[in-house]
């Protein structure tokens, strides 16, 4: 199987998370590339999309919400997140699966969801969905990752495979 996971990330938090789904996914063709560098078109092999993001603002981030992380201290800001590279992608040539995912602070709960508007726009596309959306928490803005999260992330992305394996 040929997965791609593409991330947004501006502390390492959602990278980090990203190559997790990515082992649990597994094989050798699991290819994790940030959102900046995700060519337009994905290849015609591709069997499986995983895109994830921080959730900003309620959504997906925007330029100034990324300048406002980098107001905050964030070292490593992208040249275009998620948001702008959904808007370039082109449409794949068939019914593609789809999951999504997206990091939120833990405490204070806050509403909204970067994993959720992105499907909702991958659907547009022509992308057809696998898994609900999936949060993985942060403790504060900056992070860690919370406890267990990253396990969890793993579990996910081996449960995806499944979900593949048996179509």
């Amino acid at each position: 199987m040929h997965a791609v996971v593409v991330f947004e990330s501006l502390w390492g938090n959602t990278e980090q998370l990203a190559r997790e789904i990515a082992a649990g996914i597994g094989g050798e063709q699991t290819e994790v590339v940030g959102a900046a560098s995700a060519p337009s078109a994905l290849d015609s092999d591709v069997d499986l999309l995983v895109v994830g993001g921080p959730t900003h603002a309620f959504s997906m981030s925007t330029g100034s919400t990324r300048e406002s992380a980098k107001q905050q201290g964030a070292e490593h800001l992208p040249e275009r997140g998620i948001r702008e590279w959904i808007e370039t992608l082109t449409p794949p040539g068939r019914a593609v699966p789809v999951a999504t995912f997206d990091t939120r602070v833990v405490s204070p709960r806050l509403p909204g969801s970067a994993a959720k508007k992105a499907m909702k726009r991958l659907v547009a596309l022509g992308f057809r969905p696998i898994a609900k959306p999936e949060t993985f928490g942060v403790h504060g803005y900056t992070g860690p990752v919370a406890d267990g999260e990253l396990e969890r992330a793993r579990h996910w992305g081996a449960e995806l495979a499944g979900v593949m394996s048996h179509r």
